[in-house]
C-alpha cells in the first residue's frame, strides 16, 4: 500500500487527492494522511506564482515533516487580478521520490461584492461566508460550488488537478 500525506486537514481537499489518486490509479490501494503543514505565502496568495509556491512549499513542508511516503501532495488555493478583476484558481503540486508534479485548476472571475472584501482584506472563504450567509464555506462547496450551483463543487474542482498533476506518475516512461 502505497502512502500519501496531503498538505491539509481540509476534508474538501483530502477528498479531491483521493478521488484523483483512486481515479488514476484505480487497480492500487493508498493510504491517505491530511496534515497540517505551513505554506509559507500570504493566507490569501494574490498572484500564480505565490499560490504556486504555497502548494509546492506545503509538499516540500510535508515531505520534511513525515518521512518514507510515496507522495506528499500541496494543494493551495490563490487569486489575481487582471485589468479591474480578479479571478480564482488553485494550483496541485505533488512529490515523489524528489521529482515533482503539477497542474493548475480552470479559472473563474469573482463577482464584485467578492472582490470588494478580498480587497478589504478578508480571504475569498471569508468573503463567501459574509456574502452568501455561510459558515465556513472553503471546507465545502467554496465560491466556485456557491457561484455554479454546485454544478462544480470545490471537491471537483479540485479533483481534476490532482488528475492532471499525477499524469507524469502514471506515464513514467514518457518523463
Amino acid at each position: 500500500m502505497k502512502k500519501v500525506i496531503i498538505a491539509s486537514k481540509n476534508p474538501v481537499k483530502i477528498q479531491a487527492v483521493k478521488n484523483g489518486f483512486e481515479k488514476m490509479f484505480p487497480n492500487q490501494e493508498f493510504e491517505f494522511i491530511g496534515i497540517s503543514v505551513p505554506s509559507n505565502v500570504a493566507d490569501q496568495p494574490f498572484s500564480n506564482d505565490e499560490t504556486f509556491l504555497g502548494a509546492k512549499n506545503r509538499a516540500d513542508n510535508a515531505s520534511s515533516e513525515v518521512k518514507n511516503a510515496d507522495f506528499y501532495v500541496g494543494v493551495e488555493g490563490g487569486i489575481e487580478h487582471i485589468e479591474n478583476e480578479m479571478m480564482a484558481f488553485a494550483w496541485v503540486v505533488i512529490r515523489s521520490a524528489g521529482k515533482y508534479s503539477k497542474a493548475r485548476t480552470g479559472t473563474f472571475f469573482l463577482p464584485n461584492e467578492l472582490v470588494k472584501l478580498i480587497k478589504e482584506g478578508k480571504e475569498l472563504g471569508e468573503a463567501d461566508d459574509i456574502v452568501f450567509k455561510r459558515s465556513n464555506s472553503k471546507q465545502e462547496n467554496g465560491a466556485v460550488g456557491i457561484l455554479t450551483g454546485d454544478v462544480i463543487d470545490r471537491t471537483k474542482y479540485y479533483t481534476e488537478a490532482v488528475v492532471l498533476s499525477l499524469i507524469p506518475f502514471k506515464n513514467i516512461d514518457l518523463y
